[in-house]
């Protein structure tokens, strides 16, 4: 069931949310991988990637943003952006990275990912961007049928390092030009 649009509200993260940033990235990341892969992986995964010291820089970098998206004023989950060299792979100055739309599992499947996929088209749009690509793990379904279901295609793939294991994530990316001629 949908969540009415005036109980969501979106916000930008700053060093102040640091904590709560730290503790729904890593429940929302169990939540969606720790029942494929093992427990040691994700207690590597865990402590590199939601570190305080990283997180601070990441939301430090003027090329990165972060938002919180909050239902019926409980956080739901947030989404990661890079710009320019930010980015993980292509940097390319005409591109949008989304790197990361978590939703924690009780708010999945009440469109609270396609409100924020939409915030990063609006922001791409905005800064007249060429596109918007990601990388998705090969083994999540769910994600890689949202992200064709609006418009993104294959376009190459790329290894993760999930602790000691390397795995394939599908990179896939959203022409905003073709997009718009879709939505015309």
């Amino acid at each position: 069931m949908e969540i009415p649009k005036g109980n969501i509200e979106i916000r930008k993260i700053s060093r102040p949310d640091i904590g709560s940033l730290i503790e729904i990235g890593k429940q929302t990341f169990i939540e969606t991988f720790a029942d494929k892969n093992s427990e040691e992986n994700m207690r590597i995964y865990l402590e590199e990637g939601f570190n305080k010291e990283k997180l601070l820089e990441e939301i430090n970098n003027p090329e990165t943003i972060f938002f919180f998206v909050s239902a019926n004023n409980k956080d739901a989950g947030y989404l990661k952006l890079n710009w320019g060299q930010a980015q993980t792979e292509l940097k390319d100055t005409r591109s949008l990275e989304i790197e990361r739309i978590y939703i924690l599992k009780e708010f999945q499947g009440r469109g609270i990912g396609q409100i924020l996929l939409n915030q990063a088209l609006d922001i791409a749009r905005q800064s007249e961007l060429d596109y918007i690509w990601l990388g998705v793990w090969e083994k999540n379904h769910q994600a890689i049928q949202f992200y064709k279901k609006n418009g993104f295609i294959e376009f190459h793939e790329h290894i993760f390092k999930l602790g000691d294991e390397e795995q394939t994530d599908i990179m896939m990316r959203l022409d905003l030009n073709e997009r718009e001629l879709m939505l015309s």
